[in-house]
């Protein structure tokens, strides 16, 4: 009688092809910062990331099925991500903070998720944790230090409570269970919209709006189309399809180049200056994102081998 076979590991790296598909997600994900301050020379902020979720909703919404969660945790969704990180974000990036920063201080949602998890579902802080936030920390201090006309503490603050309403997100999505994330987006975005909409038209008001949109060219639209298809409709099914196909903790050290690819973009194509100063707070924070997503994977290795 033959024996079974024995099973197979799990591979402990990505097959090249999936590697690249990772690569394109975090370079479409870090460009996006970019494309979003393009985006900003003509359309204001609000009626930007209203448009933004508009095409993201629609016509996905008439192909993709409901996911079987309850509607308030679409809604919540929506609300955190629509409102609260995008809305922030745009405010943020007209003006207020420099693209590439944005990129690097948009992954405290990280830290924001595992302080929100110790809260509400009383998940214990590991020494790893308490020490990456310290150096990430020391990051962000290295950047308030240093906020300038490119850079003001209003734009940091922003892009924090930004990061913050992403980890709420996070939290919502977590208590949703295991659904497919394209179509929750975009169902979600059936909440994201009315907020925005109302803000906008409250505080930006409909001339600066229709404004905004008669001085929109075909690099606006194509911010707009980049911001829904590219990295939300491509960004979150390929990032899902990976993860559907691999162990998360051999997938998501792939986060770690969203800043890189951030940060260089923005030297590249707007010049955003890279001086000393933040390069230090780069590395800081870097090195903090780092301690997160590696380390478990790491410390396992080393106690399977003792």
């Amino acid at each position: 009688m033959s024996q079974p076979a024995p099973p197979q590991a799990t591979p402990s790296v990505l097959p090249w092809s999936h590697a690249l598909l990772a690569l394109a997600v975090m370079a479409v994900w870090g460009t996006n910062f970019v494309v979003i301050r393009i985006g900003l020379d003509h359309l204001p902020p609000l009626a930007f990331s209203t448009l933004r979720f508009i095409f993201v909703l629609l016509p996905a919404v008439f192909f993709l099925k409901r996911p079987q969660v309850p509607w308030k945790h679409l809604a919540a969704y929506g609300l955190f991500i629509g409102a609260g990180q995008f809305g922030l974000l745009f405010l943020a990036m007209n003006g207020h903070i420099a693209p590439g920063l944005a990129s690097l201080v948009m992954q405290m949602q990280v830290f924001f998720t595992i302080g929100l998890s110790v809260w509400i579902a009383k998940e214990s802080v590991k020494l790893f944790q308490v020490a990456a936030l310290a150096l990430t920390a020391a990051g962000l201090a290295v950047i308030a230090l240093n906020t300038d006309a490119a850079t003001t503490p209003l734009g940091l603050g922003l892009t924090l409570l930004a990061a913050l309403s992403w980890a709420g997100g996070n939290m919502v999505m977590k208590a949703s269970g295991k659904v497919d994330a394209l179509a929750y987006v975009v169902w979600a975005s059936l909440f994201s919209i009315p907020p925005l909409i109302a803000l906008s038209l409250t505080f930006e008001g409909w001339p600066a709006v229709e404004a905004g949109l008669r001085a929109a060219g075909p690099e606006t639209w194509a911010a707009v189309l980049w911001q829904s298809v590219g990295n939300t409709m491509f960004g979150f099914a390929a990032w899902g399809w990976l993860l559907a196909r691999h162990p998360a903790a051999v997938v998501t050290p792939a986060a770690l180049l969203v800043p890189v690819f951030g940060m260089a973009a923005s030297a590249v194509f707007l010049h955003e200056p890279l001086p000393a100063w933040k390069l230090i707070a780069a590395g800081l924070v870097m090195a903090g994102l780092a301690a997160i997503v590696l380390y478990p994977r790491l410390s396992a290795r080393w106690t399977a081998r003792a």
